[in-house]
């Protein structure tokens, strides 16, 4: 499978575009409502596109035996390539917590501007140190341990991301300082 190149191009684009409501020029007040505008036409457009199976997604929903089921069958986005409908859902939510955001300052929000400051670092190391944790479950225990070596239940994977988002926390901090102090073009990009 290629990677799905076009779509987050666009995605791209739409951050950089979205890079000047950050200026200084722009007020709190005026980029919080810019921002909910957009989450919730993004959304809106979603449930009006998916609600009517109309366009955006290449598996229409469909009634299911009870609710759960029907959500489920609403929210089966395809993510790769990414449909129309999984981009209003992921983007619409981001603005929404975005303007959430915008008044808050506290712990979790700085560790969030961290994240923010080095996104391409942060996930160019977590892929290499996902590598290097399978190279090391692999010859500590064997290719004989199934898949996800002893990992059998969802929940365990959500606490082996928090935990790896957290031990990568100071190298990403590290990066971010770096990255406003230097003065080479090449590291705004990274």
């Amino acid at each position: 499978m290629t990677y799905p190149l076009l779509a987050w191009i666009g995605v791209i684009l739409l951050g950089y575009a979205a890079g000047p409501l950050y200026s200084r020029a722009v007020a709190t007040a005026r980029r919080t409502r810019i921002l909910l505008a957009l989450g919730i036409g993004c959304l809106c457009m979603l449930a009006v596109l998916r609600g009517f199976n109309i366009y955006g997604e290449t598996l229409p929903w469909v009634q299911g035996a009870d609710f759960v089921h029907t959500l489920m069958s609403w929210v089966n986005f395809t993510k790769y390539p990414p449909s129309l409908d999984f981009l209003l859902l992921t983007l619409g939510v981001a603005f929404l917590l975005l303007a959430g955001f915008e008044s808050r300052d506290n712990r979790v929000t700085r560790a969030l501007v961290i994240f923010g400051g080095a996104p391409m670092f942060f996930y160019l190391l977590h892929l290499y140190t996902l590598l290097v944790l399978y190279r090391v479950a692999l010859a500590v225990f064997g290719p004989n341990h199934g898949d996800r070596f002893g990992v059998d239940h969802v929940w365990w994977i959500w606490v082996s991301a928090a935990a790896l988002a957290c031990a990568l926390y100071f190298p990403c901090r590290a990066f971010t300082r770096f990255k406003r102090t230097s003065s080479q073009a090449w590291v705004r990009y990274f």
